[in-house]
């Protein structure tokens, strides 16, 4: 993996805890590594079953390694990506669940979720849940919801899920 000054391997307890919270089977699942950097937490769902996983990553170095990653340990369900992170989500198929662990200091998480929270339907609507690593606790705007929050040091983790009263014009709980 190339030397970068922002790349931030997610640490093994944090991945632990993080999985712990999705369950251990990611089976049938789209993933999306929106920031992929080392690539930890795709290839992680990867190997806990997830159909499909996407690496986003903007660092031509870094997207090499990835995919001789991808290559070396054979991971067919995933799929290395090229690009900027906010360009792809822009074109980007529904999700279960997204990876956010940007470099800190782009604070990008605002402008990520925005784009997320603008088009629920098609990056996954209700029930799509989203882990973010942070160096401060981070609070979207609503129907986002958290589900967890733990620290790790001096890094903030916590997961999201999009939830939504919507029932479609149809009273009551269907």
């Amino acid at each position: 993996m190339p030397d970068r000054p922002d790349l931030r391997p997610t640490p093994d307890r944090v991945r632990e805890t993080l999985f712990n919270w999705l369950g251990q089977s990611l089976a049938g699942l789209s993933c999306l590594d929106l920031f992929a950097g080392s690539g930890a937490l795709g290839f992680e769902a990867a190997s806990r079953g997830a159909a499909r996983v996407v690496m986003v990553e903007q660092d031509r170095a870094i997207f090499e390694s990835l995919r001789k990653t991808k290559e070396t340990i054979g991971a067919t369900a995933v799929e290395v990506v090229l690009d900027d992170a906010f360009a792809y989500l822009r074109k980007a198929p529904a999700f279960d669940v997204v990876f956010l662990d940007p470099p800190f200091r782009q604070n990008a998480l605002p402008a990520v979720f925005k784009q997320l929270g603008d088009a629920p339907k098609k990056q996954g609507g209700p029930g799509m849940r989203v882990y973010v690593e942070s160096h401060e606790p981070f609070t979207p705007d609503a129907p986002w919801r958290e589900l967890k929050r733990a620290r790790a040091g001096h890094v903030s983790y916590q997961l999201f899920e999009w939830r939504s009263d919507d029932q479609g014009g149809l009273p009551g709980n269907v």
